[in-house]
């Protein structure tokens, strides 16, 4: 009865049940209490988002996965230390971390939103070492500014790991296959040459201990990438999301195993080997078909660990005189695709590769006998030999089958390459060479939302909005259902002042999903554009509410309070942005923004400066930097971070505005009026341009020009406070001591 439940609670999580699943494993719980069904009681309930749930019933819970489940009910409801304290016991130092590469990826996200970055890295790099797959551990490695270039994380190490992974996989799958020794006498279970009691108790030992740490399954965090990682069944399994707890039998194990101890502990079969299987009559007791349908997969154990102790007792049983016998399934993999093996350690690989296991279902007991179950010794016999050579089929079918396995994890992990390279690069703000990278991909992956929209990202860092509007509204076009840098393309929408598409896109967002952070910046930035900034404000706090990790959520409404001059709420915005990431280069440009409107010169210094070491290609970052230079009277250092913020980007004005009021302001006039006369070209309708230009006017003498500067600045439509500026310069034209410097 306890299994049928179990079965039928999973089978309502896989179908998205979850109401179904949460009252049968009730009623689970309560016929059969324990701590595995109060696992999946849990499971249902974070299933179903009741993360408090959850962490009551786990509570005080000692078993791996029930911290594991419990620590992420507590990130959920952002009880941080609490489940810090369930994965690192603190009366256990040298626990293990539950599991493995999901175990510490959780970790590393609760060490870094509670400011402990080198923590954090240490275990996303150890969650990448255990499973090179986890892309969301590299991903948070790109966002702390602390990832490995791609080709050194997805390399043939990598791999050879993901190899290993997928074999352990597939031996943890038969690992509830019904063993047919078992039901052979045992004179004619095994051959000759086989396995030893020793080891048969060593593998089920092995399997008693991977099922009882088998968890009943894993969850997905809500907002972040996938928290679910592997079991103690292997050091690289990663297991399904619902997994069936349930007794199992250890793996069968191979009839003819004398023949590949043989081929283990020396270089091939004897001759004499070869020559009875080859003489011996053959029975056909298992059609061709059959054999060619039989699944290729390994034992529980590693590779090298099995091979080496087969080997150790096989020595005594090697001929002398062996020699190698070419082909008959051998594995062929290179040592570049297993990661640097070298040839003897590919050659023991590869004779391993030949144990193989039946399907579920698939029993040799019950296609080898008669129909009246009755077998002599001498049909055993030539069952056994006869088994030698549908075996050495058998293991040219896994040969290809493997060589296509690994073939396909190279790819795999090319891709990767491509994207973590193109990734971490954008999260470095080298966005032109980001582009490069993703301009590698072939056609099919990059015109997908998420690349696409990557693409728009780094437009948007280059300042180039116009192809960041059309990256984005292709990424919409591709993939209308995800939210993906959403937010930026709000913000590249309201620097181009497009009204329309961005109501239209807030209105596309909230329908989608009104829970999402993106849809509610998307409003908030068209009310923004509006000039409605307390609605705005709302709204990003909405956007904030709904999650509270989301940084540029917070840095947004920050600005907003700065619009309406209400920098002490300002402050707090841009402060809580860099608790959740420190990295958030906007939030330090913000702050910087602040102290420089509020004349403190040294906070402001510091606050751009942090945020240029983040950004360093930021020309807009550079030239706020200058600013706060300039005003420290440090005029010789903001001359030459401005020249670097020109050179950054040619069609940023800005800082060639800035050069010239430096130059302005050193008596350099001449430089200052050829700076200003280039600036014309990239901002013909600035009027803050042609102000200054009749400012230095003035102070040459030159009253005429000074004049005109001014109207055209005044016809230009300049900003109230401007406009008032500008008069008063032009009234007191001829009283020079009593022209203040206010332009």
């Amino acid at each position: 009865m306890e299994t049928l439940m179990v079965d039928r609670v999973q089978s309502s999580l896989r179908l998205f049940m979850y109401r179904n699943a949460l009252f049968l494993c009730e009623r689970l719980c309560a016929e059969f209490p324990s701590e595995l069904n109060l696992q999946l009681l849990a499971t249902c309930y974070l299933r179903n988002n009741q993360a408090y749930c959850a962490y009551h019933i786990l509570k005080g819970s000692k078993m791996p996965q029930s911290r594991y489940l419990f620590a992420i009910s507590c990130f959920q409801m952002n009880l941080l230390r609490e489940a810090e304290t369930a994965l690192c016991p603190a009366n256990e130092p040298n626990a293990e971390v539950p599991n493995g590469a999901a175990g510490h990826y959780l970790l590393g996200l609760i060490y870094r939103y509670t400011g402990r970055r080198t923590c954090a890295v240490d275990h996303f790099m150890q969650a990448l070492a255990i499973d090179p797959l986890l892309w969301a551990a590299y991903e948070e490695l790109c966002i702390l500014g602390a990832a490995e270039e791609a080709s050194e994380c997805f390399n043939d190490a990598a791999a050879f790991r993901v190899q290993q992974q997928q074999l352990s996989e597939s031996s943890s799958q038969n690992l509830t296959i019904g063993t047919e020794c078992q039901s052979l006498p045992s004179s004619m279970a095994l051959g000759s040459g086989d396995t030893s009691p020793r080891h048969s108790k060593q593998l089920h030992a092995n399997n008693t201990r991977e099922t009882l740490s088998h968890p009943h399954g894993t969850v997905m965090v809500a907002g972040h990438p996938p928290i679910g990682g592997p079991s103690n069944i292997s050091q690289y399994y990663t297991p399904p999301a619902v997994t069936q707890l349930s007794g199992v039998a250890p793996p069968p194990l191979c009839r003819n195993a004398q023949l590949y101890l043989n081929a283990i502990g020396g270089d091939g079969y004897t001759k004499s080997n070869v020559n009875a299987v080859i003489q011996a009559p053959r029975r056909k007791f298992v059609d061709e078909g059959k054999l060619r349908k039989v699944s290729g997969r390994l034992f529980s154990d590693s590779g090298t660990r099995r091979s080496t102790r087969l080997s150790g007792e096989a020595a005594a049983n090697t001929n002398s005189n062996a020699s190698q016998l070419g082909g008959n399934g051998a594995n062929h993999f290179s040592a570049k695709s297993l990661g640097g093996l070298s040839s003897s350690s590919s050659k023991t690989n590869s004779a391993v590769l030949r144990s193989v296991t039946l399907r579920r279902g698939q029993s040799w007991a019950n296609e080898n006998f008669d129909e009246d179950n009755t077998v002599t010794t001498s049909s055993m016999s030539a069952l056994a030999d006869g088994k030698c050579l549908e075996q050495d089929k058998m293991g040219c079918g896994i040969s290809a089958h493997d060589s296509r396995l690994a073939s396909g994890i190279r790819e795999f992990l090319g891709l990767l390459r491509t994207l973590g390279e193109g990734y971490r690069l954008s999260c470095l703000y080298r966005s032109q060479e980001a582009l490069e990278v993703y301009l590698r991909l072939s056609q099919h992956q990059f015109n997908t939302g998420w690349v696409l929209s990557q693409v728009g990202k780094a437009h948007f860092e280059l300042v180039d909005y116009f192809e960041a509007d059309r990256f984005f509204d292709l990424a919409r076009r591709v993939s209308p259902y995800t939210l993906e840098g959403m937010d930026i393309y709000s913000t590249v929408l309201y620097h181009l002042e497009e009204e329309m598409k961005l109501s239209y896109l807030a209105q596309e967002l909230i329908s989608v999903d009104r829970l999402s952070p993106q849809a509610w910046c998307a409003m908030g930035n068209c009310y923004s554009l509006q000039k409605d900034h307390e609605t705005a404000v709302k709204n990003f706090q909405r956007a904030v509410h709904v999650d509270s990790r989301f940084a540029y959520a917070h840095t947004l409404c920050g600005h907003e309070y700065v619009a309406l001059e209400d920098f002490e709420n300002g402050i707090k915005c841009y402060q809580s942005a860099l608790q959740v990431d420190e990295r958030h280069y906007n939030a330090w440009y913000g702050l910087g923004v602040v102290y420089l409107r509020q004349e403190k010169f040294e906070f402001a210094e510091h606050h751009f400066r942090k945020a240029f070491h983040i950004n360093p290609c930021s020309s807009v970052l550079m030239c706020y930097l200058g600013m706060a230079l300039h005003s420290l009277k440090r005029d010789e250092e903001a001359l030459e971070i401005m020249e670097k913020a020109i050179s950054a980007d040619k069609k940023n004005p800005l800082p060639m505005y800035q050069k010239a009021n430096i130059l302005s302001s050193l008596e350099r006039f001449d430089e200052a009026l050829k700076e200003l006369e280039q600036l014309k070209e990239y901002a013909p309708r600035e009027s803050s341009v042609y102000a200054l230009m009749g400012k230095i006017y003035k102070r040459l003498n030159v009253h005429e020009k000074a004049m005109f500067y001014f109207g055209i600045a005044l016809d230009l439509k300049p900003p109230a406070a401007d406009v008032a500026t500008i008069k008063s310069a032009m009234e007191k034209l001829y009283l020079p001591d009593e022209l203040e410097d206010t332009l």
